[in-house]
């Protein structure tokens, strides 16, 4: 559920720290004083696109977070542990919008992506908005909510993947029996180019040590000269540092603890005398173990040759063959790949065959699913004042399988007696498409994991005993989920658990929204407004107090 939602400096409101109660909270207000900043913040702390405009005037930055308890939502725990992301019970979703433009996001505390907080908040609140009855107009928002109530999704994205699939195998097919010439040269190609590199035989890493060891060879007697010299000068010439450095040290021992500065001195040259005697040591080692080998010397010139030769032809760093070769390897694969039509026309077949049985059993369950969905949609509908209503789901064979599968689906739809239902977008009216859609919203509700559903004026269209009605529906879903409603209707607003009221006010040289939880007595008075317009009278008010009692 949401716990909290804190906001800074957003468009109007400086600041407000808003506790979410369980249950059905409505929210109302003046037409103006700002009751989809709510709304607004959410979305930005959901992963919404941010705008600098929503920045409060003077101020630099905007901050939003929402705060959320996890305990119980199994799939959100798993996906912040699996990005380690995790802090107990707890879902911290931060948001912050620079003037500028620019924003950033935190999931308890870490840096995220706009993409994993969409990802994450699909999993903790669902928003019903405004444009929801447009959405139906469109063919495809029929089948999604078929599928939202069957939850069929997990078996719609198979049938996806299994498509792209198939799609995949016969584009493979068909490109192999266009280019079999073309493939075949490349093939001949690669194997001459793979059979140069195999010869050679260079392992990652070893260009390197090659051209190493052929300089130190080929500059051997210089190396050994230059090398004897600087031992004499370290430890056996006539005057070498070694002794050099035992005489200062020798000399200035007696002296050792009569000041910090010798004591520290003194310290200084012990380290550089057991250093020179380990630097002469260890190149005394080097130089006794070198030896000229002529015939090595040979082969790593031949060798080294041959790389710099691969490399000009293929255009890249000697180093850089090992690379290349793996991926001439896995090229020559692939066309090899290509070039077994049987193989590539057996893919085809066995994803075809996938294809069609998944496709076949998202068909019957989405058809289930309609056929109990139709005269739930439509039992609604009566409830919300629309008697004669009928509703039906029509599938619609395609000429060529597609990736959400063997249909198109369309609602039909019927508001009077005696005429048969027709496509939704071509007979509903504003009004009836208003109440379809709190319909549709209602029903997707009461099959949504999420535990936080939040409705925009869902109410809009709607009014006297068809609004108590919708409060009525928003109220048992409060039962089960948490659910805050956006409402203009007072039938609506007197069935929530709890009443905030949006205020916009002005001092000096601000505008100023606030947000008020409200009293019973003052829900009744702001039941009367919403009733009875500016003016509230005696009558308004007990009205207002029977539908709250009610």
């Amino acid at each position: 559920m949401l716990s909290s939602l804190s906001i800074r400096h957003f468009t109007l409101v400086e600041h407000l720290e808003l506790e979410i109660p369980t249950g059905f909270s409505v929210i109302t207000g003046e037409t103006g004083a700002g009751k989809s900043i709510l709304l607004d913040a959410l979305g930005l702390c959901l992963g919404d696109k941010a705008d600098g405009a929503v920045v409060r005037h003077g101020a630099d930055k905007a901050e939003l977070t929402a705060l959320f308890d996890v305990s119980r939502l199994k799939d959100a725990c798993d996906w912040l542990a699996e990005r380690d992301l995790s802090n107990g019970e707890e879902c911290s979703l931060r948001r912050v919008i620079h003037k500028e433009g620019r924003s950033k996001a935190w999931i308890n505390g870490t840096p995220v992506t706009l993409g994993e907080l969409r990802t994450l908040g699909e999993m903790l609140i669902h928003i019903h908005g405004q444009h929801a009855p447009q959405s139906l107009l469109q063919r495809a928002s029929h089948r999604q909510l078929i599928d939202n109530v069957g939850d069929l999704h997990a078996l719609a994205a198979e049938v996806s993947l299994t498509h792209q699939q198939w799609q995949q195998a016969a584009r493979a097919l068909a490109d192999s029996q266009a280019n079999q010439a073309a493939q075949a040269a490349r093939l001949e190609l690669l194997d001459s180019h793979l059979d140069e590199l195999q010869k050679l035989g260079l392992k990652p890493g070893e260009y390197e040590a090659l051209e190493q060891e052929y300089d130190r060879l080929a500059n051997f007697e210089s190396l050994m000269q230059d090398g004897r010299a600087a031992l004499d000068l370290l430890s056996e010439g006539e005057s070498p540092v070694l002794r050099a450095l035992q005489l200062a040290m020798k000399t200035l021992e007696p002296h050792r603890n009569r000041d910090d500065t010798l004591t520290n001195l003194c310290a200084s040259l012990d380290s550089a005398l057991i250093e020179v005697k380990e630097s002469a040591g260890e190149l005394r080692h080097f130089l006794e173990d070198q030896e000229l080998d002529p015939a090595r010397l040979q082969w790593l010139e031949g060798r080294l040759s041959e790389a710099h030769r691969l490399a000009r032809k293929h255009k890249v760093l000697p180093a850089e063959l090992p690379d290349l070769q793996e991926r001439l390897q896995a090229e020559h694969s692939r066309c090899q790949e290509a070039q077994d039509v049987e193989a590539l026309q057996a893919a085809v077949e066995t994803t075809a065959t996938r294809y069609q049985a998944q496709a076949q059993t998202l068909r019957e369950q989405r058809q289930q699913v309609a056929g109990s969905l139709s005269p739930s949609i439509a039992g609604h509908l009566r409830n919300l004042g629309m008697p004669d209503t009928q509703v039906e789901f029509a599938f619609i064979t395609l000429a060529k399988p597609a990736a959400h599968g063997l249909d198109d689906v369309e609602l039909l739809f019927s508001a009077n007696k005696g005429q048969a239902p027709q496509p939704l977008a071509k007979v509903v009216s504003g009004g009836e498409l208003s109440r379809f859609a709190l319909a549709v919203q209602v029903i997707q509700a009461q099959h949504s994991a999420v535990p936080v559903l939040v409705f925009d004026e869902v109410d809009v269209g709607i009014s006297g005993g068809t609004a108590e009605v919708v409060g009525e529906l928003l109220r048992s879903l409060g039962e089960r989920a948490q659910i805050l409603c956006i409402t203009h209707q007072p039938q609506v607003a007197a069935k929530g658990h709890h009443h905030w009221r949006v205020e916009k006010f002005s001092t000096e040289d601000r505008t100023h929204s606030r947000i008020v939880a409200l009293t019973r007595d003052e829900r009744i008075r702001e039941i009367a407004r919403m009733s009875g317009g500016v003016t509230i009278t005696p009558e308004t008010l007990r009205h207002a107090e029977s539908m709250l009692a009610g």
